[in-house]
Parts: C-alpha cells; structure tokens; sequence
C-alpha cells in the first residue's frame, strides 16, 4: 500500500489536494493578445495538478487553452463564467479574485 508522502494517510484516502485548493488565492484577468484576441488568465494555483484542472476548465468553458508558468490560459474571455466552473472544481468561492 502507498502512503502518501505528505499527510502519511494512504493514497486513496489522501486529502492534501483538497486542503491545497481550500487554501489557494486564485486571481482571473483577461489579456489582449495578437489580431485583438481576448484570452482569460487563472493563476495563483499551487500544490494541485495543473494539467487536471486546465483539462476541465477546458471542457466545461468549451474552449481551447494551455498551461504556462503556472497559470492556466484559456482562449476567448470566460470571466463571467470561470468562477462557477472553479467552484464546481471544489476551490472556495471567497479565494476567486475575479479582476
């Protein structure tokens, strides 16, 4: 059985990932990039899977999107609808500055 190395419980009863994003101060900006583009940018995340999170920001904004440098780039301007989509990711609704 794996323990995590963490919290000492076993992987499958693991809880760091889930006090990690209780205690993230996440910040959303929109940029304008090239040709006039709007992308939306999520950073302040750390000590959770980037790839996971960018992965279901991805499906359920229904855009296009990379991770860079830690933050999560979405294509297009999702600040209205990327604070409902990471709360249903289980972050704290008060740690989502939306700018």
């Amino acid at each position: 059985m794996d323990i995590c190395p963490k919290c000492g419980l076993p992987l499958q009863a693991c809880v760091c990932e889930e006090i990690a994003k209780t205690e993230q101060r996440i910040h959303v900006r929109t940029e304008k990039k090239r040709f006039g583009k709007l992308i939306t940018i999520a950073s302040g995340f750390q000590g959770v899977g980037l790839k996971t999170i960018a992965k279901s920001l991805k499906q359920t904004l229904a855009c296009g999107g990379t991770i860079k440098d830690n933050t999560v780039e979405l294509q297009g301007d999702h600040s209205k609808a990327i604070k409902p989509a990471l709360i249903n990711l289980g972050f704290s609704e008060d740690t989502i500055e939306v700018a």
